[in-house]
C-alpha cells in the first residue's frame, strides 16, 4: 500500500515539477543504460523488489558498467570485481568523491568525514585515522578492549541458561561499547536504559535506511521531502542520537584536561582550540557532531549486523559451527581467551568469518561515490560530480571468483590444502581511498567475539535447520537479517 501511494505521488508531483524546472541534461559520454523518461528517469523499468534487483537485471543487458537514471539524475553503476577495482583502486583519486544518500542527507548536510568531500574529507579523515589509532586502533589496545567486552558478554549469556533469546541488542551492545570506549571514553552496562534507547534508534534507522521506501525516496527526494515518510522518521531518530552526543560533548568541554586527552572527543576539542583563529578550519562543532555520529553508527551497526547474520548461519549450518569449535579446541582450548595471534593458526575459522561477511553482504549497493573531475573510464567520459554506485554485492557474488556465489560455503576462502586464501572479489569494507575507516576494528571484533562465543557455548535453534529462513528482512542500501531466536548452551 505504502509503495503504491509513493509511486502515485512520484508520478503526479514529478510531472508538475517537470513543468517548473525542466529536465537537466548531462554532458560527457555516459555508459549505455535503459532509456529514461523526462524527470521520471528509469522509474517504470525498475523492479518492484528494489534497486539491487533492478541493477542486476540491467547488468544482464548492458554489462558491468551502465547508467541508470534515478529520477532526474544519471548514476553510473559499477558491477563486478574488475570494474570496481579499475575505478576505486586504479583511478582512486578521480573516484574518491562521495555521493549522497537522500534519506540521511538532511542531518548530515555534507559535514563529518563519511559523507563530506574535498579538503574537508581529507582533513577529517587524516585526523580521525590518527586519533582512532591513538585511542584504540593500535593492536594491543583494541584487542584488550574487545577481550574484556567478550568476557562481559559470556557472563551475560550465561544468565539465560540456554533459553531462547533474540541476540540483536546484545550484539549491538558489545560492538557499540568498543566504539564508545574510543569515542566517548566509556562503556555502558547492557541494562542501561539510555544506552538501549540509543541502540534502538540506530537499529530502527538502519532498518529504515534499508527499506523499499528509502529507495523510492532516493529517486525523487526533491519533492517527496515535503511529504511524511521514511526520511522524517530517520531524521527524528538521528536527532535523538545527536542530542546525546551534544550532551557528551558538553561534559567533555567541562572536564577537559589538555595534558591528558581521554578519547576522540577530547582530541577533537583540543584541535578546535588550536585552530580557533583559523576562519577556514574544518575543526568546528558541526563537523565534530557528525563525525562522532558516523563513528557511533557505523561502529555499532555494521559489526553487530554481521554477527547476527553469522550466528543465524551457524544455526542453519550446524556442521560449520562444529568444525569451528573443533579448531578452537585444538588451537585455543578452553582455559584461555582467544587472541588475535590465533588467527593465523585458525584458517577454517577465518574462512567462515570471511564467508559470513561475503554472504551477509550488508552493504550491497555500497556507499555512493562521485568523480572529482571529468574522468575517462574505459571508453566513457564521466563529467565531474557524476555519481557512481560501486555495487559491492556484484563483487561478493561474482561467479568468476566464487564457485557457488549464492551458497554459504567457507571453502570459497580455502585452498586445496585447507590454508586461507585471498580473493580479489572480497571487499565487504569497500576498497580504495574511501575504504571503511574502522575495518581493522571490525575484523578484530568479528574474530574475537565469534571465537569467544563458540569457545564457551554451542548454539541451537527452536526451529529445525532446514526450516530456518535466512532471507533478509530488508534489502536496500543496507541488508538486515531476519529476527530469530537462538539458544546459547554452555559447553
Amino acid at each position: 500500500m505504502e509503495a503504491s501511494v509513493l509511486l502515485f505521488l512520484t508520478i503526479l508531483v514529478g510531472f508538475l515539477l517537470l513543468l517548473v524546472k525542466g529536465h537537466p541534461k548531462a554532458h560527457g559520454r555516459l555508459p549505455p543504460g535503459p532509456r529514461p523518461l523526462p524527470l521520471l528517469g528509469n522509474l517504470l523499468q525498475l523492479d518492484r523488489r528494489g534497486l539491487l534487483n533492478s541493477f542486476m537485471l540491467f547488468r544482464e543487458k548492458y554489462g558491468d558498467v551502465f547508467t541508470v537514471h534515478l529520477g532526474p539524475r544519471p548514476v553510473v553503476m559499477l558491477c563486478g570485481t574488475e570494474a570496481i577495482r579499475e575505478a576505486l583502486v586504479d583511478q582512486a583519486e578521480a573516484f574518491s568523491g562521495r555521493g549522497t544518500v537522500a534519506v540521511v542527507e538532511p542531518f548530515l548536510q555534507g559535514y563529518g568525514m563519511a559523507f563530506s568531500n574535498g579538503e574537508r574529507w581529507k582533513v577529517l579523515r587524516r585526523f580521525s585515522v590518527a586519533t582512532m589509532k591513538d585511542f584504540g586502533m593500535g593492536k594491543w589496545n583494541v584487542e584488550e578492549r574487545i577481550k574484556e567486552e567478550a568476557q562481559c558478554l559470556v557472563e551475560e549469556l550465561q544468565k539465560f541458561q540456554g533459553a531462547p533469546m533474540d541476540p540483536t541488542f546484545l550484539f549491538q551492545s558489545i560492538t557499540a561499547n568498543i566504539i564508545c570506549s574510543i569515542v566517548f571514553g566509556e562503556r555502558f552496562d547492557y541494562k542501561d536504559h539510555q544506552f538501549l534507547h540509543l541502540l534502538d534508534l540506530i537499529y530502527q534507522t538502519f532498518l529504515l535506511y534499508s527499506s523499499f521506501s528509502s529507495q523510492v525516496f532516493e529517486l525523487f527526494s526533491g519533492f517527496l521531502k515535503y511529504f511524511p515518510g521514511v526520511h522524517k522518521q530517520i531524521f527524528k531518530n538521528m536527532q535523538g542520537v545527536l542530542d546525546y552526543i551534544g550532551q557528551s560533548v558538553e561534559k567533555h568541554r567541562e572536564t577537559l584536561d589538555p595534558s591528558n586527552p581521554r578519547d576522540f572527543i577530547d582530541a577533537y576539542l583540543l584541535r578546535m582550540e588550536k585552530e580557533k583563529s583559523n576562519q577556514h578550519t574544518e575543526f568546528h562543532h558541526q563537523n565534530l557532531m557528525i563525525s562522532v555520529l558516523s563513528l557511533f553508527f557505523a561502529g555499532t551497526e555494521t559489526s553487530s549486523t554481521t554477527l547476527r547474520y553469522g550466528f543465524l548461519l551457524m544455526l542453519k549450518y550446524p556442521h560449520v559451527a562444529e568444525k569451528v569449535q573443533k579448531e578452537i579446541d585444538q588451537v585455543i582450548g578452553s582455559h584461555r581467551l582467544p587472541t588475535l595471534d590465533d588467527r593465523t593458526k585458525m584458517p577454517y575459522t577465518e574462512a567462515v568469518i570471511y564467508e559470513i561477511q561475503r554472504f551477509s553482504d550488508i552493504a550491497p549497493i555500497g556507499v555512493p561515490h562521485k568523480v572529482t573531475k571529468d574522468t575517462l573510464f574505459r571508453e566513457y567520459l564521466l563529467p565531474k560530480n557524476t555519481e557512481v554506485y560501486p555495487i559491492l554485492s556484484a563483487a561478493l557474488h561474482d561467479p568468476q571468483y566464487f564457485e557457488q556465489p549464492d551458497t554459504f560455503n567457507p571453502d570459497h576462502f580455502l585452498d586445496a590444502n585447507g590454508a586461507l586464501k585471498k580473493n580479489e572479489a572480497f571487499m565487504p569494507f569497500s576498497i580504495g581511498k574511501r575504504i571503511c575507516l574502522g575495518e581493522g576494528i571490525a575484523r578484530s571484533e568479528l574474530f574475537l567475539f565469534f571465537t569467544t562465543i563458540l569457545q564457551n557455548f554451542s548454539v541451537s535453534s527452536p526451529v529445525a535447520p532446514e526450516d530456518i529462513d535466512i532471507s533478509p528482512k530488508e534489502t536496500g542500501f543496507g541488508k538486515v537479517p531476519p529476527i530469530y531466536q537462538i539458544c546459547f548452551l554452555a559447553r
